[in-house]
């Protein structure tokens, strides 16, 4: 291999673009780095990092203003077509033609990189092999799954066999068993073909799969090296706490990070809080800020560094992305209260065997469910389990085929219009008008919720105070964790009751999910009932009880620790993470279908 056997070489590399509102957007600005050929590179950092960026330059997408770039010994500014005809790169929005069957994709894109034809059916079943989607050649690509639609684009950038794979967040917005299927298909690739791949990633422990880790923000590389050696910046720093019996682990994590310059972060694992302390911490105000709660040293990980180095850039004076939890961890202005149309202290949803039906498939089957005032209530399952329905339907905004759904004392087949007024509804997607400013985006939506004249102004001002954001910012170019604060700040204009989150961390990094999960906190702890469905399953540590779901049907419901000791006896370890309790209930209960089917037919 040219370049002494790097893959990628890039020396003070620069990209700037047009910021919104005038100004330059320095979206890389002087980066070097060097990348090994052969092996799996993580690039990870905050949203607006510069990481999307960097590996549209290594793809020959975008030319850098400069700085030179090497990809397979190429110079890819003045040869662009030569590093494109070597490389295979899968960008986040991954183009599939819906209306085209997985076979007709496939043979498209071999098309679109003139793969022989003598190589294709051997490519072809290799591909569908290590997907497993040999089964579903003649299904629309429309009709998959969001885990399947990732695992078919990934097949469809691998028509050809390249010398480097560049993988823009792959993962994003998939389950943990899909997110598990593609990492052992990467990972395969790497073994087998010794291909060398470039993935940018949200989830640490991606990036801990990686043989070196490149971390980055605001178009700066802070650190790179091994998961290992990145992990030494967090030695002897990092401590479990228990919280006190009554106490939920999110109150704990709440206190910690309030505590301001003492702590560097903290999150609830395990029915626990790990956290992380300054390194110029004293011990003495350490035990001073707990008191009596016990708290021990825990083995440092990859997680704990990143977190480290974003916080410092943040006492350095960078923009906060965090001030949303920081400095305004209170509730609303005004706190919501109980519709008086509830039952005194009684549940504000009851969910009894609700079944959604679209022809003969049955989305949603004889679910079941209530939910507490105050409560944080997560409905976890695969793609394609049935969440969105079934949250469609709570919000009113798709009727149940059968069975009684009742939200904030209301009869939704009987009052949905009444119902929808005292909810508050966050979508997956960002459905906000992106040509629109910030505050044009709130005014419009608070005069949809009925807010009008000094009540609007009252309320769109508090609410940018609350949720840190630029007015005069243009939407749709908000970068992604931006974008979902900016939704939830729209959900919540009218002071809702009820308020539903569908994937609302979806593709946003740590940093931001640290800080929209504190202000769900605060609301919880304001009276608001939060409904939340999320891809990254430890964040069910954050809910008072999460329910399970595939297949339309709910495997389980009850708190964390129940959680994990339903996968327990599913055949994993009771004290085993969220992941590892999330899949296993899963596979147990589609099992346990595959098993009740066979003997159905016998």
């Amino acid at each position: 291999m040219s370049d002494g056997g790097a893959t990628v070489i890039a020396e003070g590399l620069r990209k700037t673009f047009d910021a919104p509102g005038g100004g330059p957007l320095h979206a890389v600005g002087g980066l070097s780095l060097t990348v090994r050929a052969g092996e799996l590179t993580a690039l990870v950092g905050p949203d607006g990092a510069g990481k999307t960026t960097l590996m549209r330059m290594m793809a020959g997408l975008l030319k850098p203003d400069a700085g030179t770039l090497r990809v397979l010994g190429i110079d890819v500014a003045h040869d662009p077509q030569t590093v494109q005809d070597r490389i295979s790169y899968m960008p986040q929005r991954f183009g599939l033609y819906e209306d085209l069957s997985v076979q007709e994709n496939l043979d498209l894109y071999a098309d679109l990189h003139g793969v022989p034809q003598e190589v294709r059916r051997e490519r072809f079943a290799r591909m569908l092999e290590m997907t497993d989607m040999a089964r579903f050649t003649a299904r629309p690509a429309g009709k998959l799954s969001g885990g399947m639609k990732q695992k078919l684009g990934l097949a469809c950038t691998l028509v050809r066999s390249p010398d480097l794979l560049l993988l823009d967040e792959p993962s994003v917005g998939v389950d943990p068993l899909s997110r598990r299927d593609l990492w052992q298909i990467v990972q395969q690739l790497v073994d087998d073909e010794k291909l060398g791949v470039i993935v940018s990633t949200a989830y640490m422990d991606e990036a801990e799969r990686c043989a070196q880790v490149f971390v980055m923000h605001q178009g700066l590389l802070l650190a790179a090296g091994a998961p290992g050696a990145l992990r030494e910046r967090a030695r002897g720093l990092t401590y479990v706490a228990t919280p006190p019996s009554g106490m939920p682990a999110r109150d704990l994590q709440a206190r910690l990070i309030d505590a301001g310059p003492l702590i560097v972060d903290a999150v609830p694992k395990g029915g626990a809080v790990w956290f992380i302390r300054q390194p110029k911490a004293d011990a003495h105000a350490l035990d001073a800020l707990l008191g009596d709660i016990d708290y021990q040293p825990r083995p440092e990980e990859l997680e704990d560094a990143f977190m480290m180095m974003l916080r410092q850039q943040h006492t350095e004076g960078a923009e906060s992305t965090t001030k949303v939890s920081a400095s305004s961890p209170e509730a609303p202005a005004s706190s919501p209260q109980v519709s008086s149309n509830s039952n005194g202290d009684g549940p504000v949803i009851v969910v009894h065997d609700l079944v959604r039906k679209f022809g003969d498939f049955t989305a949603v089957a004889s679910t079941s469910f209530d939910v507490a005032r105050g409560e944080i209530f997560g409905l976890l399952g695969p793609n394609g389990a049935g969440k969105t329905t079934t949250f469609r339907m709570l919000c009113g905004l798709l009727p149940a085929s059968s069975g009684h759904l009742e939200v904030a004392g209301m009869n939704l087949r009987t009052a949905r219009a009444q119902a929808r007024s005292r909810i508050g509804y966050v979508s997956q997607k960002f459905a906000l008008y992106g040509n629109l400013s910030v505050r044009e985006n709130l005014e419009f939506f608070g005069g949809a919720y009925g807010l009008r004249g000094q009540a609007l102004r009252t309320r769109v001002a508090a609410t940018l105070a609350q949720f840190a954001l630029e007015p005069t910012a243009i939407s749709g170019l908000l970068p992604g964790g931006f974008k979902q604060r900016l939704a939830m700040a729209t959900g919540l204009l009218h002071e809702p009751d009820i308020l539903f989150l569908d994937e609302p961390t979806s593709g946003i990094d740590p940093l931001a999910r640290r800080a929209f999960w504190r202000t769900i906190t605060a609301l919880a702890q304001a009276g608001v009932t939060v409904i939340i469905t999320t891809h990254f399953i430890e964040e069910a540590e954050y809910c008072d009880r999460i329910a399970i779901q595939d297949a339309g049907k709910v495997l389980g419901v009850g708190t964390a620790q129940a959680v994990r000791e339903q996968a327990g006896r599913a055949g994993q370890e009771g004290g085993s993470d969220m992941n590892s309790a999330f899949i296993a209930i899963v596979e147990h209960g589609r099992a346990a279908d595959r098993a009740k089917n066979s003997g159905g037919r016998a």
